[in-house]
């Protein structure tokens, strides 16, 4: 299974990384179509001891694919194959949008990071709504009576839409994606879309937020989980304020961190570094600041909702530490580029040996 870091130094490394992405992307959903995939899936399948409850929803492991890779809803059943507990669609928009020009997305191998300026590239929810209804029919028939793998959707501002009509445009989304989701995440938090950042600010967030839980719970005809993303760059005083809204507004959890916006503790030289442009910087040198704001997060929440911990996040010791740390639930995307296709079953196994070697 560690054939793959090779592979990837041989095949993919000197590659456009946004090409690399679709040809890996194309293979894992090949291979679910084929014999193999059945396979595969008892192959990865998370250990039973690592069933989690977050929010009053199940998953069969505390780890799961942040948002980002599949930014289309085609794909959930072979990424659930491959061992993620959840699965985080998106960023979907309440219309299609083909995101920023190309080249937009980099890696930093030295760095095991990723600069991405992608800008919220997808179909749009009215098409990604049915792909997601249908992947969930499937999963439901696929695992039957066994704990599923859950399906969580991100969703985001169209970038021509004027700030001022943020809330309408959440909205679209949400009417259309939250019968289909587990839960729902609003990003407000992702550096690629002007002026989105603003919508974290308290007198911004509450009435988004307010908007979009009770539009959600109407259109699914039941509660839907309800997230905020926020970025690793507020300030802790921002932290302490989005933790006390979001007890506040009764929302079910926190997803902490997007990616960030500085370029700090990188080796790569830094004429290269700039060379890449603008963007948002993930993977191990946000490991730090992501820790940090999880930290402060829980501190000023509580027990009183779910955490989910994203950025930076490569190893079953990184998850370890962040559920440590008062995580509910941890997010990966960068590490997985690098990893390859058995990276999500090698953290739950560790997690699962790590917890059966515990007095």
């Amino acid at each position: 299974m560690r054939f793959y870091p090779t592979f990837f130094r041989l095949v993919f490394s000197g590659m456009d990384a946004e090409r690399a992405h679709r040809i890996g992307f194309a293979l894992i959903r090949a291979v679910d179509l084929t014999p193999a995939g059945w396979g595969l899936r008892r192959f990865c399948a998370p250990h039973r001891s690592l069933a989690t409850t977050a929010f009053g929803v199940d998953f069969p492991s505390p780890f799961g694919l942040a948002a980002g890779f599949d930014k289309a809803g085609k794909g959930v059943l072979s990424l659930t194959a491959l061992g993620f507990g959840h699965v985080e669609i998106g960023t979907i928009t309440g219309q299609a949008q083909p995101g920023n020009p190309a080249p937009r997305l980099f890696r930093l191998v030295e760095d095991r990071a990723v600069i991405n300026r992608m800008g919220f590239n997808n179909d749009g929810a009215a098409a990604v709504a049915p792909r997601l209804r249908a992947a969930r029919q499937r999963l439901a028939r696929r695992y039957g009576a066994r704990m599923r793998p859950v399906v969580g959707v991100n969703i985001g501002k169209t970038k021509k839409v004027e700030l001022v009509d943020a809330i309408a445009d959440y909205l679209v989304s949400t009417e259309q994606l939250a019968p289909v989701a587990d839960y729902l995440v609003v990003n407000v938090s992702s550096p690629n879309t002007p002026g989105l950042r603003l919508l974290q600010s308290v007198e911004s967030l509450r009435p988004l937020l307010e908007a979009v839980r009770s539009t959600a719970d109407t259109a699914a005809g039941r509660h839907v989980p309800l997230l905020v993303k926020i970025a690793p760059d507020i300030t802790d005083q921002d932290i302490d304020d989005v933790g006390a809204l979001a007890l506040d507004l009764g929302l079910d959890g926190i997803v902490a961190t997007n990616t960030t916006i500085t370029r700090e503790n990188l080796t790569t030289d830094a004429e290269t570094v700039i060379a890449k442009g603008v963007g948002g910087l993930s993977g191990a040198p946000l490991k730090a600041r992501s820790l940090e704001v999880l930290k402060r997060l829980r501190s000023a929440v509580g027990d009183g909702l779910a955490i989910v911990a994203v950025g930076g996040v490569e190893t079953p010791e990184d998850v370890s530490e962040r559920l440590d740390a008062g995580a509910t639930l941890v997010q990966g995307y960068t590490a997985f580029l690098y990893e390859g296709p058995f990276w999500a079953r090698r953290i739950n196994r560790g997690l699962e040996r790590s917890r059966r070697l515990s007095p």
